[in-house]
């Protein structure tokens, strides 16, 4: 028996063989063209770019009948990437230049994206690196004449499918198959892969790092989604237990879903607000369908990605005016752009920042650069007046630098209202509390924020000194961490002495061991990933607060990490069975 651990993906247990799958790859020659072959070059760059779209579409339109327009959303990434024009240009102005053949030069340039995209220190955008792959694979099978790889056609039983990696396509194509799992050795919580698996419900755990190759055909496998672990050739008494294990976790499945719009409310009647974190506008039925109260974090860096200049002010106003429309009546906290570091984007012209978590990123690339923020605060301003739209400024670390983002802010109203422009003149401003001097200073900056939202992602690795992206130390990041419990217990304490509303938006909000603990420090507001949220508001249906602060009270008072989490896990369990 050998156990690997990995990243829960997608929740659920699985147990079956296992089927691997060959990783797809072709030998491009680097072939020279004449001047009289580019045009036609560029018309099979055209043609395949065309195909791809087609392909891409029809899948989407697939999807849409099979599981709906929520997980069809997903390809709209896909045709972002096939659409962009860096991208495209770069191929012609190098085929012009270089004069070598369009399938070898199409493969070099997204090698570079690929390149540029795995060094980003953000888990959202670094996982698109498998919707640049898998459109780039498309356009290459196109190009060079190759005939499309129909997966899972001769599966006769029902298998636990291992890869190297599996691009979304590859994800819907397991749809009404016999796959009951999937593990892969790369990807991460927010990838598009992971994030159909949840749309199809089947178990997933990815990041496992070498699983392709210590994992053969036919191996039997249990897939945890639930833990992350993947146990090959387990012996009996863990089969046994695992077995179990399943069958209860489908029956408390079904109990999550069967609360998912009622009321989040603790036994002796505390309300608290289950809401949904996103990336972009599509993901609005999915928050509705799994019965968010609003929108806890909106990430708005995609309005950056795949193009060659800065996004309008309209283009921010347009997409904000929709979410504040459709979420009404709920709140929807939108936070400024969380650029810089080494995610500046070709358009800014901004030299690589070497020191990528401590650089210049977020509210200090705001600060710099007031053109690029007022266009993005002008137009929350305006679409304030659509519904209850908020503010949030990422990676606050004292009160200097909110004082600057809220005098930036005053300088938009006054110039919204020279032009003579609607907005809610009494829009809520919060700070995202996720740098260790913001925790310690929360009383101070509580004094001058409508709420605080714990950002425990960084503040966990800042805390810890843990590079989360880093394979060597990311056993470290612990969020039970007795010194990541205080902190947290620190803002919310001081958020409420100033009468000010604290929610939460990492992960650590969504992770059901960890909810008790923090629900009886007293957080107001859990965001999290809108598929978690009946499970999340399920537990909170089914405790005291007054048990709640008990666990909170004995959790602190723990030593380490494990410890709270064993203590936590039980209490859980204790209280749903």
């Amino acid at each position: 028996m050998q156990e690997l651990k990995g990243i829960a993906a997608a929740a659920g247990i699985a147990i079956g063989r296992a089927l691997k799958l060959k990783y797809e790859d072709w030998i491009i020659l680097k072939q020279e063209v004449k001047d009289a072959e580019i045009p036609f070059q560029i018309q099979r760059f055209e043609d395949a770019l065309i195909q791809t779209r087609k392909e891409i579409l029809d899948l989407q339109k697939k999807i849409t009948q099979d599981l709906g327009d929520d997980s069809a959303q997903i390809f709209e990434a896909h045709l972002l990437v096939l659409e962009d024009r860096m991208i495209i240009e770069e191929v012609i102005t190098r085929l012009e230049k270089e004069k070598l053949c369009v399938s070898y030069l199409f493969s070099e340039v997204l090698k570079k994206y690929i390149d540029v995209f795995s060094k980003i220190d953000d888990d959202y955008i670094r996982e698109r690196i498998a919707d640049i792959r898998d459109v780039g694979k498309r356009l290459l099978r196109h190009l060079l004449g190759k005939e499309k790889r129909i997966l899972f056609k001769d599966i006769k039983e029902p298998v636990v499918v291992v890869a190297h990696d599996i691009s979304p396509s590859e994800t819907a194509a397991m749809y009404k198959e016999k796959v009951l799992a999937f593990v892969t050795d790369t990807g991460g919580k927010t990838s598009h892969t992971a994030i159909m698996a949840k749309s199809l419900e089947i178990p997933a755990v990815v990041g496992l790092g070498q699983a392709s190759i210590k994992i053969n055909n036919d191996d039997l496998l249990i897939v945890d989604g639930l833990k992350g672990f993947v146990i090959i050739d387990p012996k009996k008494d863990v089969l046994d237990v695992y077995q179990k294990q399943r069958k209860e976790f489908n029956i408390v499945s079904q109990k999550y879903l069967n609360v998912k719009d009622l009321p989040s409310r603790t036994l002796d009647n505390f309300k608290v607000k289950i809401m949904a974190n996103i990336e972009m506008p599509q993901e609005i039925p999915a928050v509705k369908l799994h019965g968010a109260e609003g929108i806890g974090l909106y990430r708005t860096e995609y309005f950056y990605m795949n193009r060659e200049d800065l996004p309008t002010e309209e283009e921010h106003y347009q997409a904000y005016k929709f979410v504040a429309e459709q979420m009404r009546p709920y709140s929807v906290v939108i936070r400024t752009l969380d650029l810089g570091g080494d995610k500046f984007l070709s358009q800014l012209n901004i030299p690589e920042d070497m020191s990528r978590f401590l650089g210049w990123r977020a509210i200090r690339f705001c600060l710099a650069r007031p053109d690029i923020f007022k266009v993005q605060l002008r137009a929350i301003l305006r679409a304030s007046v659509h519904g209850d739209l908020r503010i949030m400024y990422p990676m606050i670390s004292g009160i200097e630098e909110l004082r600057q983002a809220n005098a930036i802010l005053d300088e938009c109203k006054e110039e919204l209202r020279s032009s003579g422009s609607s907005f809610n003149h009494n829009l809520k401003v919060g700070a995202m509390i996720e740098i260790p001097s913001a925790a310690m200073t929360a009383d101070i900056l509580a004094e001058e924020v409508d709420f605080f939202s714990i950002g425990t992602n960084d503040l966990i690795q800042y805390t810890l000194a843990v590079d989360r992206a880093n394979e060597k130390v990311a056993y470290l990041y612990e969020p039970a961490h007795p010194a990541v419990l205080r902190m947290v217990r620190n803002i919310i304490e001081a958020g409420h002495k100033r009468g000010i509303l604290v929610g939460m938006c990492g992960e650590m909000a969504s992770d059901p061991a960890m909810v008790l603990v923090i629900l009886g420090l007293g957080l107001d507001h859990f965001s999290m990933p809108s598929l978690v949220a009946p499970q999340i508001k399920y537990i909170v249906r089914n405790v005291k607060m007054e048990e709640a602060r008990l666990i909170a009270e004995h959790a602190l008072n723990l030593s380490t990490a494990k410890e709270v989490e064993s203590f936590s896990e039980g209490r859980l369990k204790e209280i749903l069975k």
